[in-house]
C-alpha cells in the first residue's frame, strides 16, 4: 500500500480555496424572492445558493454544448 503524503489534505484543501470575488446586484423583487425562498427554507448562508445555483447551471450548458463527431 503506497503511502499518503503528509500535506495531501493541506493541497486539497488548498485547490479548493475561494479566492475570486464576484459581486452581483439584484432589484427588489428579486431579492424579495431570495429573501422568502431563505426564509421559507430556513436558508442562512445565501451565497451558498447563488454558487449552487449558477455553478449547476454553467455546468449543465457545458456538458449539452460539448464538441461532437458528428
Amino acid at each position: 500500500m503506497p503511502a499518503v503524503e503528509p500535506d495531501i489534505f493541506q493541497k486539497s484543501r488548498e485547490a479548493l480555496r475561494r479566492r475570486h470575488r464576484q459581486v452581483i446586484y439584484l432589484n427588489d423583487s428579486e431579492m424579495a424572492a431570495v429573501k422568502e425562498y431563505c426564509d421559507r427554507f430556513g436558508i442562512k448562508a445565501r451565497s451558498a445558493i447563488f454558487r449552487e445555483a449558477t455553478m449547476e447551471t454553467i455546468l449543465s450548458q457545458l456538458s449539452d454544448s460539448h464538441p461532437t463527431l458528428f
